[in-house]
């Protein structure tokens, strides 16, 4: 006999289409299949004329749909955001007074890089707990900074990027892996941003995305790192950038097919209206949330303030009154029981929370997910909660 039997609590007519909710690796674009990578340059090295003309595409169609300034460079970089942001770090940190930002745990990674592993001695760590965000108006424009856009795991962004003084004397360094194709980045105002392609495009893992601005390659020419640096992380040969790395010579080898699932990615997001058209999909796909949330008792954002909320990594908090009056241990395995019930059902993959942050809903709204599926999964929530609900009240 099912729970639903066995409540009374009838489960929602309709489901979604696509129940892939992830937050990295995130949801394909709609209509895709393994046809799409058909063109892949399979069997061929990626220095051939084949390989090497469609790293070069990825690069070019990178830049014009996320709108990337012209004399800013755009490499294809091995291991993910992860490799991205690394290879910034230990490349161009050193030569300033340095400034991190963390409220969620990627930030957090980036300050244990920067503290315990690059042991550099002028740091400022600038932190808020889950749900706020760090002060920005504390942000020394002399400094290097390193922040991430938008925190994944906490569903917290930076507003905009009006914090960043535009005659800055160090370099802004963000991790934008969770944000790129799907909010807007004010390149103005950054000078390293980095991302991955199985994020806001729903491409395949392990390649990231590095782009600097100017004044970043300005800084690697004209600063030593005093350190070693793996070769995965040198940008520079001879005290001159290394172009071949922008222009599709990748450090390492890259999975050509992965590549051509970018290429996919990218062109069905100039179908979809370019940049525009993904943040419009994007804060089409937040508004059916939050219009769900406005009207439900028992869900809030886990982000504090408004203006604060990330319209990708949406996470949602369980704020009735029986389940925050439950210990820590309680509250945790309730909203794991919530998921558990959507997972089993097929409606939600991999929507709880990250492993470092305290338990809430984490849901996936980038432009790769259709705001009917969102709409449908709401009243899916509705029906897990008051099974679970039921279910306590019943165990007591």
């Amino acid at each position: 006999m099912t729970d639903t039997a066995v409540s009374g609590i009838a489960a929602p007519a309709q489901r979604p289409a696509n129940p892939n909710f992830s937050s990295g690796p995130c949801a394909k674009r709609p209509g895709w299949s393994l046809e799409a990578l058909s063109d892949a340059a399979l069997g061929r090295s990626h220095r051939s004329k084949i390989g090497k003309a469609k790293l070069k595409q990825a690069i070019d169609l990178t830049r014009e749909v996320l709108e990337v300034p012209d004399d800013y460079r755009i490499g294809i970089v091995p291991a993910s955001d992860t490799g991205a942001v690394e290879m910034a770090l230990w490349s161009l940190l050193g030569a300033r007074p340095v400034d991190v930002l963390a409220w969620e745990s990627f930030g957090l990674g980036w300050v244990t890089d920067v503290v315990k592993q690059l042991k550099l001695d002028d740091v400022r760590v600038l932190k808020a707990d889950y749900g706020g965000i760090a002060d920005l108006s504390a942000v020394d424009s002399d400094h290097d900074v390193v922040f991430t856009w938008n925190g994944t795991t906490s569903g917290v962004r930076v507003p905009n990027g009006d914090w960043i003084a535009a005659d800055r004397g160090g370099l802004t360094i963000c991790d934008a892996t969770s944000a790129a194709f799907a909010m807007p980045l004010p390149f103005d105002k950054l000078d390293v941003v980095t991302f991955s392609w199985q994020k806001a495009l729903g491409g395949e893992a392990a390649h990231g995305m590095l782009i600097l601005s100017p004044r970043a390659v300005e800084r690697l020419e004209a600063f030593t790192p005093p350190r070693p640096l793996p070769k995965i992380f040198r940008m520079t040969k001879g005290g001159k950038l290394n172009d071949g790395i922008f222009v599709g010579m990748t450090i390492n080898t890259p999975s050509m097919l992965c590549v051509e699932d970018y290429l996919d990615a990218l062109r069905w997001a100039q179908s979809a209206g370019g940049l525009s058209g993904l943040i419009g999909r994007v804060e089409g796909n937040f508004a059916a949330v939050a219009d769900w949330a406005a009207r439900t008792p028992w869900v809030d954002f886990f982000a504090e303030d408004p203006a604060t909320r990330s319209t990708t990594s949406v996470c949602l908090k369980v704020v009735d009154p029986a389940i925050t009056g439950l210990d820590a241990a309680g509250h945790e395995a309730f909203v794991r029981g919530m998921v558990a019930r959507l997972d089993a059902e097929g409606i939600a993959h991999d929507i709880a929370f990250h492993r470092d942050a305290p338990p809430h809903l984490r849901i996936w709204a980038g432009a790769t997910i259709e705001t009917s599926d969102l709409a449908i999964l709401t009243e899916w929530l509705d029906w897990a909660f008051a099974l679970e609900k039921t279910a306590l009240k019943q165990a007591a």
